[in-house]
């Protein structure tokens, strides 16, 4: 499987070219490097379809950036940091990657933007969830392109609080993730007027999440909300339909839910589900036609993490050829001096600290008589604008923010 993967890889990359593979070791190369998850818990929240993502936009942008051609290579991490820092050293040091697109799993985003600043190069993250990455681990040569762990919690709390679900319990997965998930939401639904009524940690990995529901049903809250992530969600919530925790009348959130995990699911086990998300496939026409192309040449619809690449890589490129240089430092001041305006975003920016602020989007999951076909899963609850919906540029504590 590697093997096949490296040979589609170097395929895609080779195609991306029009040239030959002399061309892209070549100073003469804009090189971009898709790191990402192949083949575990996130592959199909970003993996093959991440690649797919940015070799649209290179084909659509015209493979060539400031007269030179673009390539792409990709590589699986295997959500290893050591593994993701090895390729990336290799990719920087000997065959002149410019550039390091997607980074899920933030134990590999993390080193990967400090090797990025070492070298001086350019790490644009989608995958990556932690919000430290422009918080105390921020880079000028980083950018947070799509969601992050504070926006998920922040968008979800102050929008269900506000339509009077202001009760919440916690179901959190034990370790790092969960709980900082946990606390940025508490603190958001007690900020907003709401209340805790209590909390739940499960191993990573559980496979029975009765007692835990069990206790969560007891507690009355109009919420449960979900603090974990990838198998951990997706078995809470099949059990949780099982327990008929929302034909009760609680209110489902998971905090981290991909449009591809809420499918593989299904309609009937998931409704009801409230989502944060950077994006959804069936918005406007843009959207739509975006997507549309994106299943016919992947099999399904955009994540948020693979639209946000698409989007990232216009940008990337637009950058080089305004400035007509792939220079790392130049092309970031471009980048964050140029507005994001596409499907994705809106008036988007780049801040200092690395964070491209946008719309972030609340969102439930439709009864099984109200969708109009398979990917029709969504309706929109509210839409959170990007200063509300990010944390504040002085809240991080980002070294480069000066005050």
């Amino acid at each position: 499987m590697q093997k096949l993967i490296a040979a589609v890889a170097a395929g895609l990359a080779l195609a991306a070219t029009s040239g030959t593979a002399q061309a892209q070791i070549s100073d003469d190369v804009v090189k971009i490097g898709v790191l990402t998850d192949m083949s575990s818990l996130y592959a199909d929240a970003t993996g093959k379809g991440s690649l797919a993502a940015v070799e649209m936009a290179v084909a659509d942008y015209g493979a060539k950036a400031a007269g030179k051609p673009v390539a792409v290579v990709a590589a699986d991490h295997q959500n290893k940091p050591d593994v993701g820092v090895n390729i990336a050293r290799n990719w920087y040091d000997n065959d002149k990657v410019d550039a390091i697109f997607d980074v899920p799993t933030s134990s590999v985003a993390l080193p990967v933007s400090a090797l990025t600043r070492e070298k001086n190069k350019i790490h644009i993250n989608s995958g990556g969830g932690s919000s430290d990455i422009t918080g105390t681990a921020c880079s000028p040569n980083t950018v947070h392109w799509t969601y992050d762990t504070y926006a998920l919690s922040n968008v979800a709390g102050k929008a269900m609080v506000k339509r009077g679900e202001d009760s919440w319990f916690f179901v959190t997965a034990d370790y790092a993730f969960g709980m900082a998930l946990q606390r940025d939401a508490a603190n958001v639904v007690k900020e907003s007027g709401g209340k805790v009524l209590g909390e739940v940690r499960h191993p990573l990995n559980s496979s029975d999440f009765s007692s835990f529901l069990l206790q969560a049903q007891a507690s009355k809250a109009k919420v449960v909300a979900l603090a974990n992530a990838g198998g951990d969600t997706t078995n809470a919530l099949k059990q949780a339909s099982e327990f008929g925790l929302t034909q009760g009348g609680q209110k489902m959130i998971a905090l981290l839910q991909e449009i591809t995990d809420t499918h593989s699911l299904g309609i009937k086990a998931t409704q009801g589900l409230i989502v944060t998300d950077a994006f959804y496939w069936d918005m406007n026409e843009e959207t739509r036609a975006f997507s549309k192309r994106f299943n016919e040449k992947v099999g399904h619809m955009p994540t948020m993490i693979q639209a946000g690449l698409y989007s990232a890589t216009m940008h990337y490129l637009k950058a080089i050829d305004a400035i007509k240089s792939d220079e790392a430092p130049k092309v970031m001041e471009q980048m964050r001096k140029t507005p994001v305006n596409d499907f994705f975003a809106r008036n988007g920016k780049i801040r200092i600290d690395g964070r491209m602020v946008h719309d972030m989007y609340l969102f439930e999951v439709k009864k099984p008589e109200e969708s109009k076909g398979e990917w029709d899963l969504y309706k929109l609850i509210a839409t959170v604008p990007g200063d509300e919906a990010f944390r504040p540029l002085d809240k991080g504590g980002c070294p480069l923010v000066t005050h």
